[in-house]
């Protein structure tokens, strides 16, 4: 035996019924200060920064990888070169 139910209702009716607790204000607030702290935030983003960014944090590793990154660009670019 199998039994069916269609119910056609809308996610509010659906929390509504199911006695959840509506979030929308906390999350719209949420939404808001995230967006303010982003538009503060690209207000000081320039390329410079950014790299100052990656460079500034974890080890002294950090221009080897980018030396790394460089050379293995060049190398990959270059033409093979041709034995004699």
């Amino acid at each position: 035996m199998k039994i069916s139910i269609d119910i056609d209702c809308t996610p509010e009716e659906a929390r509504q019924f199911l006695g959840l607790p509506d979030i929308k204000p906390m999350q719209d607030a949420w939404l808001a200060e995230m967006k303010k702290k982003m538009l503060a935030d690209m207000e000081n983003f320039t390329p410079a920064t950014l790299v100052e960014s990656w460079m500034a944090t974890g080890t002294a590793n950090n221009t080897d990888w980018l030396t790394k990154a460089f050379e293995s660009m060049t190398q990959a670019a270059a033409p093979p070169t041709r034995k004699k």
